[in-house]
């Protein structure tokens, strides 16, 4: 069974699904070495962009580091966690769709990362954040992208049924059906508590990596170097993720 019409998506909608319960669930783990990795290649004094930065993950370490870090955010509730947190209010961010949202100034090093690439569901979307990242950008800026690799060796007749998380009192599993003539994986993640039943929809358009390489140079960017994780492993055709940098000509 594949997908159905498409779920009614904006740059808004995340947020207004996750914002409440995003730090808790939503962990990937490797903040430390994202945060570690996005310094050494911005280099000191290096002014930083985030584009979709949430509830500020990623961004918060970096001003603590002493970064000057600015963001685009399309969830105002996202921003409103952000803003409530120490130092959150401190950082600008500029509410819109990161695929077309200005923020004024220049940037040295930009980046978007947990996949939120793909939570613009169409091609033309990914390729104007693309064109948009690197119109904030210096010359020889950077711009780092992190997804996951697309990997259905899991789906059979193109769904999928995990279970996430087992409590006492709770149960997280997530469903998805995967729509391959447009790249589409439509998730709901069912959470179950004594408090009730919650729906969160997600929508994806995966790309893969040779395409996302393609949408760079369509904006300008040259490809620098790829890796499999944030401690720079080896990109290989074994790779469930990838972290990759791109660089506007100086």
């Amino acid at each position: 069974m594949v997908s159905g019409p498409m779920l009614d998506f904006g740059p808004d909608t995340f947020g207004t699904l996750n914002a409440n319960d995003y730090d808790a669930l939503h962990d990937p783990g490797t903040t430390e070495e994202s945060v570690a990795l996005i310094a050494e290649l911005a280099g000191p004094d290096a002014r930083l962009l985030e584009l979709a930065i949430g509830t500020g993950r990623i961004a918060l370490p970096l001003k603590q580091r002493g970064f000057d870090i600015s963001g685009i955010e399309g969830s105002p509730d996202m921003v409103d966690i952000l803003r409530g947190k120490p130092g959150g209010a401190d950082i600008p961010v500029v509410i819109g769709d990161m695929a077309d949202c200005r923020i004024a100034g220049e940037y040295d090093f930009a980046f978007l990362v947990f996949n939120t690439l793909f939570n613009l569901t169409s091609q033309d979307a990914q390729l104007r954040c693309f064109a948009n990242a690197a119109r904030h950008l210096a010359p020889g800026g950077g711009f780092l992208v992190e997804t996951f690799v697309p990997d259905f060796s899991a789906f059979h007749d193109h769904q999928s049924l995990r279970t996430m998380r087992i409590g006492m009192g709770s149960l997280l599993f997530e469903a998805k059906l995967h729509d391959p003539v447009n790249q589409r994986i439509d998730y709901q993640r069912v959470r179950i508590t004594g408090n009730g039943t919650k729906l969160i929809p997600l929508q994806m358009r995966y790309a893969w990596p040779q395409e996302i390489d393609l949408m760079a140079k369509l904006a300008g960017l040259e490809r620098e170097n790829r890796w499999t994780g944030w401690t720079k492993e080896p990109f290989t055709r074994t790779s469930r993720m990838h972290v990759s940098l791109y660089r506007k000509p100086a």
